[in-house]
């Protein structure tokens, strides 16, 4: 089993890797592998809503989102984590989960449905309830079950060496690590034992005229 984290900081190794890094190394102690997608500071441009994804089953554009693509494939969950910046997340994760998740839904390959899925946000101060009620939207719009900690998943600190002293904050990454972790076993229990996942509908589109 494996869980993919998407760093949305431009920093390599700030304080949202600093969190992300928290998780997998409890993951690692409850035997799940995992792996921190670095998004980077290239610019990734938004949406163009053009819908090629249908019919080329990636992104029209030719970049790292159809790394990542490749790489959900595969991820058995998924770990968001962004910055605050201005109260909300990351200019750089938004337009990429943006092409992730619209892609991936038109696309057919099935990438996020009923995969269990957190969000962690990293601030000096506040702004992170916002930032993780952004982020959960993703999810809840792709029936992706939404594991929480025992806290909302948030540290703080300006600095990694600040973010290891928030020792709440840390302990709670360790927290959602384990009922991750948990909630992959059930699931995987659960195929063993035969259980089938919910049944998929066709989609039905509506809007407020009709």
């Amino acid at each position: 089993m494996k869980v993919l984290m998407v760093n949305g900081s431009p920093h390599l190794k700030g304080c949202t890797y600093t969190a992300l890094n928290e998780i997998a190394e409890t993951l690692k102690e409850e035997g799940i592998e995992s792996e921190i997608f670095h998004i980077g500071t290239d610019p990734i441009a938004p949406c163009r809503a053009c819908r090629a994804c249908v019919k080329l089953k990636r992104c029209v554009i030719q970049d790292k989102v159809n790394t990542f693509l490749d790489l959900a494939e595969q991820a058995d969950g998924f770990i968001l984590g962004s910055p605050v910046h201005y109260a909300s997340a990351s200019g750089i994760i938004v337009p990429f989960m943006d092409r992730v998740f619209f892609a991936g839904f038109n696309s057919g390959r099935n990438l996020f449905r009923l995969k269990p899925a957190s969000a962690v946000a990293s601030a000096r101060r506040s702004g992170t309830t916002a930032t993780l009620d952004q982020l959960n939207k993703y999810f809840q719009i792709n029936e992706m079950p939404v594991i929480s900690g025992r806290y909302w998943n948030m540290v703080h600190g300006a600095t990694p060496d600040e973010v290891r002293q928030d020792l709440e904050g840390m302990q709670n990454m360790r927290i959602l690590a384990r009922n991750f972790a948990y909630h992959l076993k059930c699931k995987e229990a659960a195929t063993k034992a035969g259980i089938l996942l919910p049944k998929q509908e066709t989609t039905v589109f509506t809007n407020f005229i009709r």
